[in-house]
Formats: C-alpha cells, sequence, structure tokens
C-alpha cells in the first residue's frame, strides 16, 4: 500500500491537538510532509514540534514543493471554500475542518469539483465516530428503530461564547452557534434520515446575550464587536412527513453549563444518544434499555481512519462532500428563514 504525502494548512489548535496526532498515528498510511500557517515562524514551530520537515507560509510555495496527495483543511470558515478549490486543481484528496463553507453555493462547487477531479472531499464531523452514534446504526439495520420520522438534535451551552479567535466575527466565520456547533447535530439527525433535504425549513436567531455581554465561562467577549448569533432554532420538514427539531447555542439561560445530544424516535423505538438508552417494548412492557459498556473511543482518530478509507476506495461513514453541500443548503435556508 502506497502512503500519502499530507500536508496541513492551518497551524491552530486544531491541527496541533486533533489532526496531526492522529495522522502520526498513522504513519504507515500517511506521512505528514509540510505545515502552511498564515506566519512562516509559528509554521516553522508548529513543524518542529511534531517533526514535520517543510514550513510554509502560501500554499503556492507549499504545492509547488511538496506536492501533496491529500491536504487537511484547519483554518477559519471563509477559508474552506477557496483552499479546498485550490487543493482540488492540485489533484489532493481534502480533509476539511466544519463547517463546509460560508454559503451553500461554495460548498456545492467544492462537492461538484471533487467529483469532476475524482478526489475525496471529506468533512471531520467526528461524532460519527462515537460509540453510541455506531450503536445507533446499528439498532437502525436490525429494526429496533422502525421508520425514524423525528429528531431532537441540540448542541447548547449556557455561557460559552468563546473569548478568543474569530468566532464572533461573521465575515470570517459566517455565523455563530449554528455554524460552530448546531452543524455537529444537524449532521447526525440528517444522517439518521438518509441524508435527504428538507421541503420546508422555519428558523429564528438570536443575539441577545451576545450583543447586552455577561459572565462568559469560555473568556470574555466583546459585545460592541459580536456580529453573529448566540442562538438558533429550527424546524425542518421533509416529503415524508419526517421531521426535526435542531437548538443550537453559545449562550442560552438554561441550567447546564454544555448539553449535546440527539434523541431519535421510531415507530418501534426511540434513542437518546448520550448516554444511550433505547426506549422500546420488550416482553409486552415498555423498556428502557441502558448500555454501560460501551468503548470510549479516539473519535478524531477514527474520523481520520475513515477518510483514509475513503481516499483508498473503501466503504466509510466519514461526511461526504456532497453530504456536507447539502448541510450547509440547510444552515442557509435557517438563516434566511430567520432573516425574513
Amino acid at each position: 500500500m502506497s502512503i500519502f504525502r499530507a500536508a496541513i494548512i492551518g497551524g491552530g489548535n486544531i491541527a496541533d491537538k486533533n489532526h496531526i496526532p492522529a495522522l502520526k498515528q498513522l504513519s504507515d498510511q500517511v506521512d505528514i510532509v509540510a505545515i502552511c500557517g498564515r506566519e512562516q515562524t509559528k509554521a516553522r514551530a508548529l513543524a518542529d514540534k511534531h517533526g514535520i520537515p517543510h514550513a510554509f507560509a502560501n500554499t503556492a510555495d507549499l504545492y509547488r514543493e511538496c506536492s501533496p496527495d491529500l491536504v487537511v483543511i484547519c483554518t477559519p470558515n471563509y477559508l474552506h471554500y477557496p483552499q479546498t478549490i485550490e487543493a482540488l486543481e492540485h489533484n489532493c484528496h481534502i480533509f476539511c475542518e466544519k463547517p463546509p463553507a460560508l454559503t451553500a453555493q461554495d460548498a456545492q462547487k467544492m462537492a461538484d469539483l471533487a467529483l469532476q477531479k475524482g478526489r475525496v472531499l471529506a468533512y471531520n464531523f467526528q461524532l460519527r465516530q462515537t460509540s453510541e452514534w455506531s450503536l445507533l446504526m446499528r439498532c437502525q439495520t436490525d429494526g429496533l428503530l422502525g421508520d425514524i420520522y423525528h429528531i431532537k438534535a441540540h448542541f447548547l451551552r449556557r455561557r460559552g461564547i468563546p473569548g478568543w479567535g474569530y468566532f464572533t466575527n461573521k465575515s470570517m466565520q459566517g455565523g455563530g452557534a449554528l455554524m460552530d456547533l448546531g452543524v455537529h447535530v444537524l449532521d447526525l439527525a440528517l444522517c439518521a434520515l438518509g441524508y435527504p433535504s428538507p421541503e420546508h425549513v422555519l428558523g429564528n436567531t438570536y443575539d441577545m446575550i451576545g450583543k447586552t455581554g455577561g459572565k462568559g465561562l469560555m473568556g470574555s467577549w466583546h459585545p460592541e464587536t459580536f456580529e453573529v448569533e448566540d442562538a438558533a432554532m429550527a424546524y425542518l420538514s421533509f416529503s415524508n412527513k419526517a421531521s426535526i427539531m435542531l437548538s443550537s447555542s453559545f449562550a442560552l439561560n438554561t441550567q447546564a453549563d454544555k448539553d449535546r445530544n440527539l434523541e431519535v424516535f421510531g415507530t418501534k423505538g426511540g434513542v437518546t444518544l448520550f448516554p444511550f438508552s433505547l426506549h422500546t417494548e420488550l416482553a409486552g412492557e415498555l423498556a428502557d434499555i441502558q448500555f454501560p459498556y460501551l468503548e470510549d473511543v479516539d473519535i478524531q482518530l477514527k474520523n481520520t481512519v475513515a477518510f483514509l478509507d475513503a481516499c483508498q476506495g473503501k466503504p466509510s461513514n466519514v461526511c461526504t462532500g456532497t453530504q456536507g453541500a447539502i448541510l450547509q443548503n440547510v444552515v442557509d435556508r435557517i438563516y434566511q428563514s430567520a432573516a425574513t
């Protein structure tokens, strides 16, 4: 088996703590040859930290000198589209951080070009690799849920507006809580339904706390420069009458500091994802079945394996470019609904 030459674009925390360690555990499949960041000194420091030979401050030099087979894009949201297009033009496979892009139009162009070039475009939605999600998929395959017709998906923080980076900058991130948090559980909800496009989307967004300020649990933010939503709520309905209720927040006056979950309702059974519980009938009685021995797995490592499997033409459950375009279209429609 040939070894992929990989380059990391973006030298921030997600590259340092997630992607590089995962790739280094897969040295039999991939060799990290370069880091590319905005500042040469920082890129060089990160490369030295992880024993990576090359560091660049621009992608032109990266492609000219290293000719990678695949790139991992770990940059702010507004760069996902141009950097993915550039990588595809250099015939690279791409593993891109979420969300896919700033707009549905861009995400669709990315997916179309990947298909045209015969390259893999995948997104890093790691919750697909949890033991809980794998068990839900098994329950669905085994017919324990019947037909799924409604899903409640939420990813909420009480006061978790990030006090660093670009998370409150709309031009760079495209949005706030929905773009950063909500897309994770939206991906799972769409996946459970087979990734259809909804017929109808109703959404609302809010910036009440972000604009007025208050106590923060993830650092201080500046209300006067807060440009995104601190909460987004949506209702999606599909042609087969299935539906999704989606809630996400950076800041919401709720009890838990952080609450991330999926509730799945089917004709034969339902599931609460975290911790996993199956709600059904057993021996003629209502039953809640717990699974206390699920394996705690490295979901970043598993998602990186899934991406490399896709690059080698193997079966994979990584989020595809086509699915990413559908998801970004839903996100666009939520924002459009909220605005109108």
